[in-house]
């Protein structure tokens, strides 16, 4: 069976002086004048590239079942992405977003477990809201590889008191879990986003409790939904493998009643993927637009980083999180997951200033 694949590319910097000759990208400020067109089987990989005004004629030639595929895939490439409704905040998708990560562990490889204090780590989650962050991430467990599995009721203790503080001062609380019990008190107290390691298949309980509470969801990709998200990362080719996977279990929580405008998909980068893994589905990452959901990245301050920087430790992997992060954007990426939230915000402004000016220079 041949799969067909479409990779929104060759982007323009002002689309208004090409008109005809570019297609907006998932909603974002992101404009392309070519699709890569890509065909897979047991056998080989191919790849073809055809301009956006080529591409009526190149698809018309296709066969119909062909044809059709190419359709679906470039509707949601080019659909945008409804707002978030995080409680009373409701986020726009038409611009990136940073979220911001609190780990409240003892054993966060990031931070060196400082977060698990609810003082500091409260002072710190304002600190990053007040920098411009969207949605702080709050999680805790660890998912390092090697950490120990943590009781619900653990892990509960240390994220409850953290969200219930945060979201009466107003903030947008993603909680992040694998655990149906952990999902529900995170929700009663407060949190109005699950992120989801394990894409609700960890615990056969997740895709009910994200159902009934109604909230946006991140289906992420990892080889494993075991106790060890990293295990079993063999692929054929991990930027397709990942597709399929990610469309598949889409599929399958839409059709048990969560809505695609909720849905929120993450390629995983670091989850049971080598360096070479990890690099192509970073250069490859707008191929997931094709997945007609919101687009969340996540590399801050992980391993890959050290492996191309002379083996720089997890605290002084900031230069490396921040190009990351504006190469996942420069590719569509709504969402961006980081520790160094100011930082990546004040680069993100940076970066729509330019595109404000590149959208509307004189033709």
């Amino acid at each position: 069976m041949t799969k067909i694949y479409l990779r929104p590319t060759g982007f323009v910097e002002s689309p208004q002086r090409y008109e005809g000759e570019s297609l907006r990208l998932a909603g974002t400020m992101l404009w392309f004048s070519q699709l890569e067109y890509i065909t897979r089987d047991l056998k080989s990989t191919q790849r073809q590239l055809v301009s956006v005004g080529q591409w009526d004629a190149f698809a018309a030639a296709l066969p119909q079942s062909t044809r059709e595929r190419c359709a679906l895939l470039l509707d949601r490439i080019t659909a945008p992405r409804a707002p978030l409704q995080l409680g009373t905040r409701r986020i726009r998708l038409d611009q990136p977003h940073v979220m911001a990560i609190i780990n409240a562990t003892p054993d966060s490889f990031s931070d060196g477990g400082k977060n698990l204090d609810p003082e500091i780590a409260a002072e710190a989650a304002i600190a990053m809201s007040s920098a411009g962050a969207a949605i702080i991430d709050i999680g805790g467990e660890s998912t390092r590889p090697g950490a120990p599995l943590v009781l619900e009721g653990d892990e509960l203790n240390r994220v409850v008191p953290l969200i219930r503080r945060l979201a009466g001062a107003g903030a947008a609380i993603s909680i992040d879990t694998r655990k149906a019990l952990v999902m529900e008190g995170a929700l009663q107290a407060g949190a109005t986003m699950i992120n989801d390691i394990s894409a609700l298949l960890y615990d056969d309980r997740a895709v009910e409790v994200a159902r009934k509470g109604n909230v946006p969801v991140v289906l992420m990709h990892a080889p494993s939904q075991s106790s060890d998200p990293h295990k079993d990362g063999k692929y054929d080719d991990v930027v397709y493998d990942v597709f399929d996977w990610l469309e598949q279990r889409v599929s399958a929580v839409e059709a048990v009643g969560l809505s695609r405008e909720t849905i929120l998909v993450d390629p995983g980068i670091g989850f049971g993927k080598t360096l070479a893994d990890n690099l192509a589905i970073i250069n490859n990452l707008a191929v997931y637009h094709g997945l007609g959901c919101a687009l969340l990245f996540g590399a801050s301050r992980k391993r890959l980083i050290g492996a191309l920087s002379n083996e720089a430790g997890a605290t002084d992997r900031l230069g490396g999180s921040i190009f990351l992060a504006m190469k996942a954007v420069e590719q569509g990426a709504h969402i961006v997951r980081v520790h160094d939230a100011a930082e990546t915000v004040q680069a993100i402004h940076v970066w729509r200033g330019l595109r404000d000016a590149a959208l509307t220079a004189p033709i």
